[in-house]
């Protein structure tokens, strides 16, 4: 009995096991089965890529200050972070990540890196 490869229905020759006729097939199978199915999960992951480069660019060492604007003007989108830190002393840190802000006053930031 012949098996056939699931992507493009040609017989698969070779091992009892194998499952696809070529790696082109096996990649194809593999990059449809590992897409972002929804436009929705691409796009949050493009926001958080975005906020993440624009806090590393800005944040060179461990730790610096910003402002709002300047975060604004870069693009960044305050909507989205990965999670939420809030130390002992209640302060509340938004991190992308590794790299994380802290609202201070007039319309400061601080930027830090978590180890």
């Amino acid at each position: 009995m012949q098996k056939e490869c699931p992507v493009c229905g040609d017989k698969i020759v070779g091992r009892a096991d194998k499952k696809f006729c070529s790696d082109h097939c096996r990649n194809a199978h593999n990059n449809q089965l590992n897409k972002d199915s929804k436009n929705l999960v691409r796009n949050i992951n493009n926001l958080l890529r975005k906020n993440y480069r624009i806090l590393q660019e800005l944040n060179p060492k461990d730790k610096t200050k910003t402002t709002k604007t300047k975060l604004i003007e870069k693009g960044f989108d305050f909507n989205y972070f990965t999670n939420i830190y809030v130390t002992k002393t209640g302060n509340t840190y938004y991190f992308v990540y590794d790299q994380g802000y802290l609202p201070l006053e007039n319309d400061f930031y601080a930027i830090v890196k978590r180890d």
